[in-house]
């Protein structure tokens, strides 16, 4: 005599193999969904200085307020992360390597809205000796940025291989390369920062004080998109 069938409701999910289970999901996909929302907030910046150049106040609030949003959707993103980021010993890389990546992605954002809310809240316009520089300065910092997005859209081909071979190869040229833009940015930095100098005496005391905090967290885009990639490597290497 044949086994009664079961029948299960329509809707009704499969179990899980309790073996597969252990292993968790990839979490890379919530992780470059992160990474495309902090590139989402950085974009927006060139168009920020291009407002203060312009001294477009309006332009400008309009421009934070969606650095904002797109920023706040980051978070989001971020949290959901850290909820449901498997525990398991059996994840393809260590837990805490991939929270330290999110933190340094994060950070990226953060910089972008505290940019954005000292330009708008002290109505900042460029100072004339620093126009040459300052939009080649802010774009080429956002491509650091690009480039730091770039590596973690590797992460899916990175996982097939098993962080090996030609693709593991193919990364670490990419993270050199971004290196090799944050290192230009530390140099634009700084001589935007000395011609700031020069011209102190031409501006008000405290606009010199913000610039130069202006000119840092600038800066701090390539810096926290080159950790990004740094960690990374780390991760390969391991």
């Amino acid at each position: 005599m044949s086994e009664p069938r079961v029948t299960l409701p329509e809707n009704a999910v499969p179990s899980q193999n309790p073996i597969a289970s252990l292993f968790g999901r990839n979490p890379f996909s919530s992780l470059q969904e992160h990474m495309r929302a902090v590139m989402a907030c950085a974009e927006l910046v060139p168009d920020l200085f291009a407002a203060a150049e312009a001294a477009d106040e309006a332009r400008a609030q309009e421009i934070a307020a969606q650095i904002d949003e797109r920023e706040a959707e980051a978070d989001r993103i971020k949290n959901e992360l850290r909820l449901h980021l498997p525990r398991t010993i059996f994840m393809p890389v260590n837990r805490r390597d991939l929270l330290d990546i999110l933190d340094m992605q994060d950070s990226i954002a953060d910089v972008a809205q505290d940019i954005a809310g000292l330009v708008v809240e002290r109505s900042m316009t460029v100072p004339e000796p620093l126009r040459a520089g300052m939009g080649p300065f802010v774009e080429r910092c956002v491509e650091t940025v690009r480039a730091a997005h770039g590596v973690i859209e590797e992460l899916d081909e990175l996982l097939e291989t098993g962080f090996r071979g030609r693709e593991a190869t193919a990364v670490d040229a990419m993270i050199s390369q971004l290196s090799r833009l944050e290192d230009e940015t530390d140099a634009m930095g700084a001589a935007l920062a000395r011609t700031l100098f020069r011209h102190e005496d031409e501006l008000k005391p405290v606009s010199v004080i913000f610039w130069y905090r202006l000119l840092d967290l600038i800066g701090d885009l390539a810096d926290y998109a080159e950790k990004v990639g740094n960690r990374l490597r780390l991760l390969i290497a391991q």
